[in-house]
This record gives structure tokens, C-alpha cells and sequence, in this order.
């Protein structure tokens, strides 16, 4: 089935995800040519995700995978249609069925979103519920303000919080130090989300490092 689609427009193709018996549509997502083989080959929904730049199953870290019992291809054979079988029951990262539950009406808020990402690591839960809030009413929530008031006043506070870990640091007081370390990982989380960078990115770069000098690893940069 590879060889029909046409990947001469992108080296990303859309995927959309319906459950088998009720049509149901799950999500959104992307596959690059290795997705399409390893879903082909495993029967195992595989993607590639555009913020993390890198390879992943669906369900690798929640348990929730994704069965594929059918594959279709649009009329321009350059978006691929999924219909699975949903383990757990949630295709979304939130924990609810479909990724598809913000209703947006004129002149209405759109709903909060919940976040119940048990099984996803504390950096991906809030970076997930920060970008979430920009949909939320600056009046109500702290991060929205943020955004709203823009750059400035994100890296505002990213400055003012570094100041202050580095005084709790001074007074080696291991309570404030731990609380202005999270308000510091709190506010840089921000100015990730408002550039739409997946922090996972910063992980991968520190892997990276690992076995380089300081030395090397600066000089390893590209100017």
C-alpha cells in the first residue's frame, strides 16, 4: 500500500483515526513512510509526531493501542484513512474517547478541558494543559493572562523566578529551593508552549550531550 501513496507534496501524510464499529472519529495524526511500514507490519497504529520529531506507538506510554483492522487511502492518495479497535477505550491524551470534544460556538468559551494523563509524565500532562489554556478566558486563568499579555511578560517572569531560585539557592534553604526550582520549570514551560515547542525536544537534546565534554558539546554548535 506504500508504494500508492503520494508523498511527492510532503514527507508527512495526514492520518485520520475512526473506530471499526462506530465510525466514530478518535483523532488526528501523521505518518511518515517508516509509520505507514511499522503500522502495515504490526497491525499496531504507529505515527510520527511533528512537535517531538520523532517516531512513536500509539498507546507506548499510556497502554492505549491502537488495532488497526482496516486502512483506506483518500481519492489524492495523500491522506490515509485508520479504522482501529481503541484499547482502554480513550484515543485522547486527556483520557476521553475522541480527541474531538471542544465544541466552539459564537459568542461561547469553549469548554475546559480536564486533564486526566495518569500515564503521562508530569512535563507532558502540564505542557499539554498549558497550550489548553489558550483557549481560556484570561479573567479566569493565570497561564491565559500570560499569553495574552505576550512575550515580554512571559520572559518577564522567567527572569523575575530565575532570581529568585538563585537567592533560595544563596540561602541554601532546600524548601524554597524546590519551590522556586518548580515555579522556574513552570514559567520556562510557558514560553515553550506559547513557541509551540514540545519540551520533549529539550529532553532529547540533553540526551544528546550525554558522553560530550562542555567543551565538545559547544563546540559541537552550529553558529
Amino acid at each position: 500500500m506504500i508504494d500508492k501513496i503520494d508523498w511527492t507534496k510532503n514527507d508527512l501524510i495526514p492520518a485520520i483515526v475512526q473506530d471499526s464499529s462506530s465510525n466514530k472519529v478518535l483523532m488526528l495524526a501523521y505518518m511518515n513512510k517508516e509509520a505507514v511500514e511499522l503500522t502495515c507490519n504490526t497491525n499496531l497504529a504507529h505515527y510520527y509526531s511533528r512537535s517531538r520529531q520523532k517516531m512513536w506507538k500509539k498507546g507506548e506510554s499510556s497502554g492505549n493501542l491502537q488495532h488497526v483492522k482496516e486502512i483506506y487511502l483518500d481519492c489524492d492518495l495523500d491522506t490515509i484513512l485508520l479504522k482501529v479497535v481503541q484499547d482502554g477505550g480513550c484515543a485522547c491524551h486527556t483520557g476521553r474517547e475522541s480527541c474531538f470534544f471542544n465544541r466552539i460556538d459564537v459568542n461561547e468559551q469553549p469548554s475546559e478541558v480536564l486533564s486526566t494523563m495518569d500515564n503521562y509524565s508530569v512535563t507532558d500532562k502540564l505542557y499539554h494543559t498549558l497550550q489548553e489554556r489558550k483557549l481560556a478566558d484570561p479573567k479566569t486563568s493565570y497561564v491565559a493572562s500570560l499569553f495574552k499579555k505576550g512575550e515580554n511578560s512571559i520572559l518577564k517572569k522567567i527572569v523575575e523566578e530565575a532570581g529568585e531560585f538563585c537567592f533560595a539557592v544563596k540561602d541554601n534553604d532546600e524548601k524554597e529551593i524546590v519551590y522556586e526550582a518548580a515555579d522556574l520549570a513552570f514559567h520556562t514551560l510557558v514560553a515553550l508552549a506559547d513557541k509551540n515547542i514540545n519540551p520533549d525536544l529539550i529532553k532529547q537534546e540533553l540526551e544528546r550531550r550525554f558522553g560530550l565534554s562542555g567543551i565538545e558539546e559547544k563546540n559541537s554548535r552550529v553558529k
